[in-house]
């Protein structure tokens, strides 16, 4: 990523931070990334361990040699199209810093959308909110450090993943959320909850984009569903039946396109007060019902 001048000399500037960014967005600009400027920024942070205002202000300090070949690996990886939250093991979701890996999806600004109404919907003071296939606990954890008298447990069948989200909780001192094991529903039997929540796969197996940007990199399983996509929302429409508590209220993340077709999964099996909300790019994104008490 350093250019060389007259016989093969280092320009002078070729380790400066403002330098090396310049390169690194060049390089990344050309390989596709949708942010080059940014995820050149975010990678050498994290090799520095520093923030972006830090960069802004030392442009012109000296990067080691050590520092620039590990940013320029990084950098590599992220030109072949590793996600950047898989490069630096972090992603902010909520205004929190979750630690991420390649056993879960990474958290989406669009998925705030879900935990916004899920306050929405915490009119109480307590209650309890399941968060089911919690990957880094990303909602779980953005809802219970949001609404300290409820109680929030989030599952995953993936270990690795409930690992990562138990020890998000510990790094952010949230006490009350909890993780464990559990494929949707099946460690759950007799339990009843206030809220339940869900971000479940909803990709048609047929989509191409699966074979685009991040999600190439992510799980499989986190992402893609039977039945044009639908199959585990239908899934968990009908479980939460017997997992909510009298006017308790589901709440799902879905496909731009699935709006309606979830509303009627809902409608079908009894809920009430049925309803979508748009996200950040006015996509109806999240669908929510009421269990009739």
């Amino acid at each position: 990523m350093a250019p060389e001048g007259q016989g093969g000399a280092v320009r002078e500037d070729a380790a400066r931070l403002d330098a090396l960014l310049v390169r690194a967005s060049e390089r990344l600009a050309r390989s596709g990334s949708p942010s080059p400027r940014l995820d050149a920024e975010a990678l050498l942070c994290h090799v520095l361990e520093v923030d972006r205002t830090w960069l802004y202000t030392w442009g012109d300090r000296p990067v080691s040699t050590f520092q620039r070949a590990r940013y320029e690996a990084l950098v590599a990886a992220r030109a072949s199209g590793r996600p950047v939250a898989y490069l630096t093991g972090m992603r902010e979701f909520w205004g929190l810093p979750l630690a991420t890996s390649p056993h879960t999806l990474i958290p989406r600004p669009d998925t705030e959308t879900l935990v916004e109404v899920l306050l929405e919907l915490a009119a109480q003071p307590s209650g309890r909110l399941l968060d089911l296939g919690t990957g880094t606990g990303a909602i779980a954890l953005a809802f219970a450090s949001e609404r300290p008298g409820w109680q929030a447990l989030g599952v995953d069948r993936v270990p690795e993943a409930v690992a990562l989200a138990t020890s998000n909780a510990h790094r952010l001192a949230i006490g009350n959320a909890r993780f464990q094991v559990s494929d949707w529903f099946a460690t759950l039997a007799g339990e009843r909850y206030t809220l339940v929540a869900a971000n479940p796969p909803y990709i048609d197996p047929a989509d191409p984009h699966l074979g685009q940007g991040d999600v190439r990199f992510e799980p499989r399983s986190a992402l893609v569903a039977a039945d044009s996509g639908l199959a585990d929302l239908r899934h968990i429409v009908k479980q939460a039946v017997g997992h909510l508590e009298p006017g308790g209220w589901v709440a799902l993340e879905h496909g731009h396109d699935q709006a309606a077709a979830v509303r009627d999964l809902l409608r079908g099996c009894g809920y009430v007060e049925v309803a979508s909300r748009q996200d950040l790019g006015g996509r109806e994104r999240v669908t929510f019902g009421r269990l009739s008490s």
